[in-house]
């Protein structure tokens, strides 16, 4: 699944309330959010990553990197990775690389939300190119990807610090 139309059709089939983004071509979540005039905070990104083998799709904010030490916790997990490059062609093979939706659930991916994205009113995401985005409330998101909500990543400037530090 999920080339644009078909996320299109995804989402008025299931009620959604959204809007479609367009801007000029973007490919991290950080410039999408400076073209789309969002806040990077209100901007979430799909990132595939492996929890013991198994292929999730984490979703968290522009403004966040994941912090994989408590990921490892969160899940007593012993092996966390993020995926490859050439994963995500395998896996969303209808989608830019790297423009994938958050909607995990549409791939046969289980969910994992960020806990502080899970309280916003609405989110941003990537629209599988990486010209259109969408912005939809998070009721409506939490409600079609049943995402499991932890704690898994920090600010991108702790991140920061802690590589300057190692």
């Amino acid at each position: 699944m999920a080339k644009l139309t078909d996320l299109l059709r995804y989402l008025n089939s299931n009620n959604i309330e959204f809007q479609v983004l367009e801007h000029d071509p973007a490919f991290s979540a950080h410039e999408v959010a400076a073209r789309t005039k969002v806040p990077e905070s209100e901007m979430a990104k799909a990132i595939l990553i492996r929890i013991e083998g198994r292929y999730w799709m984490a979703v968290l904010r522009a403004d966040q990197r994941i912090h994989q030490p408590l990921l490892k916790r969160t899940f007593a997990a012993k092996n966390v990775h993020i995926a490859h490059e050439e994963d995500l062609g395998l896996l969303f093979p209808d989608c830019q690389l790297g423009a994938m939706p958050p909607f995990g659930n549409l791939y046969g991916l289980p969910v994992l939300v960020e806990d502080g994205l899970a309280g916003d009113e609405e989110i941003v995401f990537n629209a599988c190119t990486h010209t259109k985005a969408i912005r939809m409330k998070f009721k409506d998101f939490r409600r079609l990807a049943k995402p499991v909500i932890a704690a898994f990543a920090e600010p991108r400037s702790v991140m920061a610090i802690r590589e300057l530090q190692d």
